[in-house]
């Protein structure tokens, strides 16, 4: 069973926050529908200021790793060539797949970002500097 909030819910969501982190990170999740770990994870570079919107990357792997000497498709835990029978620590075949969505963000969520940005919100992590200082585990 799925269940929807209502935009007064949002609001009295948003009204409930005690800092301006928690009620932009409210307005992002309802207002451009992204995920929370898409959220999280938006930088200071994915937003645009001019154009109002906001970009969020999508960037996943997918290893495929073969056998040294006859070339089968290994699984992640085989010691030994399923089809050649030799014992083989294979060879790993990466490709990234990079897609990005673009969405617009209204001027009420803009200027929350704008502020929070200006204050120093952002923290650099990984070299880059993240909107949000926490994870999803969190």
């Amino acid at each position: 069973m799925k269940v929807y909030l209502e935009l007064e819910e949002i609001a009295l969501m948003e009204r409930a926050a005690t800092n301006l982190r928690d009620r932009l990170l409210i307005r992002l999740l309802f207002h451009l529908g992204c995920r929370i770990s898409e959220a999280l994870a938006l930088k200071v570079e994915d937003i645009d200021f001019i154009q109002g919107t906001v970009s969020i990357v999508h960037l996943k792997r997918r290893v495929k790793i073969s056998c040294t000497d006859c070339g089968a498709q290994l699984g992640r835990s085989h010691s030994y060539c399923p089809r050649c029978g030799v014992k083989t620590k294979g060879v790993l075949n990466e490709k990234e797949h990079r897609r990005q969505r673009v969405l617009p963000v209204d001027s009420q969520t803009l200027e929350m970002l704008k502020e929070y940005v200006e204050r120093g919100g952002p923290v650099v992590r990984d070299g880059k500097r993240v909107i949000f200082d926490i994870t999803r585990h969190r």
